[in-house]
């Protein structure tokens, strides 16, 4: 095989350099396409909603209802609303955080043999959807107490709603709130009454 003169050599070498030139772009842009195609895919921090300051964040599938945005205009009668779906991987992934491991929750073949005739969710997963939805109050919201009642079961997959409405105001920014929680056909699941504290957002969530 020849070698390449003298003359020849400087188009030899932009033609390897446009190649490597090419290759390394294609390379690079390959890169950051596959980048950020990860990082979307495995982002699990919800959204806050921009519209509103809030504390609490959200997650595209998740429906937020409520009848005031402001703490100041907050009063007897206001009301806020949580509805979600409850998947399969949420209720395993509570029974892991929580160690209630109850196989009524996790096991479908016992649990067809017992009065429920099938898996159900967790009583307390199903009650933190009424905090998820009084999170949504305008403000900060304090927990300060809780009465549940559990009336009905809720299955894998069903769609619920935490209803909570204000009832009372006790003065001090605090409010008695009626609680409930709906399944799609408007069944009351649980039924309660909370008291809580509001208090003023932080100013990094006003800003």
């Amino acid at each position: 095989m020849g070698s390449a003169s003298g003359t020849d050599f400087p188009a030899v070498s932009d033609a390897w350099f446009r190649l490597w030139s090419d290759l390394f772009t294609s390379t690079l842009e390959a890169n950051r396409a596959a980048i950020g195609a990860f990082e979307r895919s495995t982002a699990t921090t919800p959204r806050l909603d921009p519209a509103v300051p809030e504390v609490a964040y959200r997650e595209p599938d998740w429906v937020v209802e409520r009848s005031v945005d402001s703490a100041a205009d907050l009063a007897v009668g206001d009301w806020v609303r949580f509805t979600k779906r409850i998947t399969d991987e949420e209720v395993r992934a509570f029974a892991r955080i929580s160690g209630d491991t109850n196989r009524l929750h996790l096991d479908e073949g016992f649990a067809e043999d017992t009065r429920f005739e099938g898996r159900i969710a967790h009583g307390t997963l199903l009650s933190g959807l009424i905090s998820a939805a009084l999170a949504r109050l305008p403000g900060l919201t304090i927990y300060l107490s809780q009465e549940l009642e559990f009336r009905h079961p809720v299955r894998i997959g069903e769609t619920v709603t935490g209803n909570c409405e204000v009832t009372e105001s006790l003065g001090g920014d605090r409010y008695r709130v009626e609680t409930t929680l709906h399944n799609e056909d408007g069944e009351v699941i649980i039924a309660g009454e909370a008291v809580v504290l509001i208090d003023d957002l932080p100013t990094t969530a006003r800003q």
